[in-house]
């Protein structure tokens, strides 16, 4: 598995304790999230990141900022990406179950390190069970494929 991870200036702390985790879970990762404490916009870093997981550069995104909430519109709005927005570890499990979700939005403002480590790792170490829930994905994609195609950059 081949992780991307990324946030911007308000999910800098969950996201280093997110890149040790997976250190010592030994998956690949790249971590394209601002480097800075001052105020940066969340689409700049939550657009590119979710284009290269749709891509299938990588397998699964991981995206925080101060509630996740922004991140998570702004992944969802890509095609091709089913983002969930966690703050527990129940969805986790079930929203890679039942909606192979393929990027995690969390807020560092709303869970602390300990909480998003233990997000992060369910949702890393669960597989989709496929079966009815495969036919909804289907029905989620067949709709998406008659939306036209958005360019790289474009909101």
């Amino acid at each position: 598995m081949k992780v991307l991870i990324t946030g911007d200036h308000a999910g800098m702390t969950i996201r280093n304790e997110v890149a040790k985790l997976l250190d010592e879970l030994n998956i690949e990762y790249e971590d394209a999230g601002c480097s800075c404490e001052h105020s940066v916009d969340y689409p700049d870093y939550a657009l590119p990141a979710a284009e290269r997981v749709a891509s299938g550069e990588f397998d699964r995104g991981i995206f925080i900022c101060g509630t996740g909430i922004g991140m998570s519109i702004s992944a969802n709005k890509v095609k091709g990406i089913r983002c969930a927005l966690l703050s527990d570890i129940y969805s986790a499990k079930l929203t890679r179950q039942h909606n192979d979700s393929n990027v995690l939005a969390m807020g560092e403002r709303v869970i602390g390190p300990g909480l998003a480590r233990d997000i992060a790792k369910t949702w890393l170490e669960t597989e989709f069970d496929g079966g009815r829930h495969a036919n909804r994905i289907e029905k989620v994609t067949a709709y998406e494929a008659n939306r036209p195609k958005q360019e790289a950059g474009e909101l």
